[in-house]
């Protein structure tokens, strides 16, 4: 029976181990931290992610921790409405979009894992420093004083700064900047707009905002957790950690006049306890991600900018396709080659989408065709075909193309 160790403890490699378990291929988590922390802000899965977390019977404590995603908005910065369309269920899938906080989606993987397989299952500070293997078997190595383990495959899901990624491309060069600096924060605040929007507004070169709820009256007054996303084009950036703070004063002047009818975007980016900054990198596609019994997933294998709602989700993809590799193929080099030859030529096309023709596309070209000035009405500056097409496009792309009418009817 293959055994697989899974390096990683994050959102990929806690849904690859228990893909893996509901084939009845063992495995074993190996995650550098000391203990899970609450990190991170709002993330959105997207109904193709979403279907697979449902098959591994996950959907109830999902929406018990999320908000299920209405509708996208597309706004200028002047706050004229530009497109909508609905998301998820609303839009006809056969599973929701969750809008939720990255350390709720990971303690429902947790808690998953941990009751499935057992406590045993997950091996937390525990740094992986080197991969060996042989003919036969594969050996992680670590730091902490954790025993290698040894197993038939090695999945690395450990992220940006993937030790396993580095050992198979040691040239690889570091991460390519997009020239968009961004800042993260999570605010306690009335309904906005349907209440489950996501809202695109802006644009990165006088500033853009990303925002949704992620949690439901959370002061029994009615009032939502909402996450919230400032973008800038600046030369300026750090590297790239998903922790380190940022400062308001180093973007707040760009949304100071951002005072809607709906929204008084300043006031709510001032109500945030604590904000992250994270520079938009991403990094060429890899020619290959397979060296023997060793592969990469997630994040490890494809970062990619945040646009779309794509990370998480696409790790989540990788996990599924894996777990089918392995549990179809009679050898474990096979089903790694297999899984690669699907899933590397597909994540790599939506690494170049998302820097090209992303889903806020619609907002550059609104940008653009005005001047970055109002509009009289949508309608003399875009139709309503084009603003369809843009959208319909990505989705194409990303996996999410329109539902048939098979899973409309479900």
């Amino acid at each position: 029976m293959t055994d697989v160790v899974i390096v990683g403890g994050g959102v990929g490699g806690l849904t690859l181990a228990l893909c893996l378990h509901e084939r009845g291929i063992a495995c074993r988590v190996f995650e550098q931290a000391a203990a899970f922390r609450p990190l991170g802000v709002g993330i959105n899965i997207l109904p193709h992610a979403s279907a697979e977390l449902a098959r591994l019977g996950l959907a109830d404590a999902l929406a018990g921790v999320s908000v299920l995603t209405r509708e996208a908005v597309f706004y200028n910065r002047f706050g004229q409405l530009i497109y909508a369309e609905p998301l998820g269920r609303y839009a006809g899938y056969a599973h929701p979009q969750y809008s939720i906080h990255r350390a709720w989606l990971h303690d429902v993987l947790h808690r998953a894992v941990v009751e499935r397989l057992g406590t045993e299952a997950v091996v937390t500070g525990a740094p992986c420093t080197l991969v060996t293997q042989d003919g036969q078997s594969v050996m992680a190595h670590f730091d902490g004083g954790v025993a290698p383990a040894r197993g038939d495959a090695l999945v690395a899901c450990d992220g940006l700064h993937s030790v396993v990624r580095k050992q198979l491309h040691p040239h690889e060069g570091s991460p390519l900047y997009s020239g968009v600096n961004m800042w993260r924060g999570v605010t306690v605040w009335p309904r906005i707009l349907s209440g489950a929007s996501m809202i695109r507004a802006g644009w990165l070169a006088t500033g853009k905002m990303v925002i949704y709820p992620i949690a439901d009256d959370v002061d029994g007054e009615g009032r939502q957790l909402v996450n919230w996303v400032a973008e800038i084009e600046t030369p300026q950036h750090t590297t790239r950690d998903w922790n380190r703070r940022g400062e308001l004063r180093d973007f707040i002047g760009a949304f100071a006049d951002w005072e809607f009818d709906w929204l008084d975007v300043p006031a709510m980016i001032r109500g945030a306890e604590s904000i992250l900054e994270f520079p938009m990198v991403d990094q060429e596609p890899l020619p290959f991600w397979t060296q023997g019994r060793v592969t990469l997933l997630g994040d490890a294998a494809h970062p990619m900018y945040p646009r779309g709602s794509n990370g998480a989700g696409q790790a989540i993809l990788d996990a599924r396709s894996l777990a089918d590799a392995l549990a179809s193929h009679d050898s474990v080099e096979a089903a790694l080659a297999s899984y690669e030859s699907i899933r590397l030529p597909f994540t790599a096309n939506v690494v170049r989408t998302n820097r090209t023709s992303p889903p806020d596309a619609i907002l550059r070209e609104v940008w653009q065709r005005t001047g970055d000035k109002p509009f009289r009405h949508i309608d003399d500056v875009m139709s309503r075909e084009e603003l369809v097409a843009l959208s319909d496009g990505y989705k194409r792309v990303a996996g999410m193309a329109a539902p048939t009418r098979e899973e409309e009817t479900r």
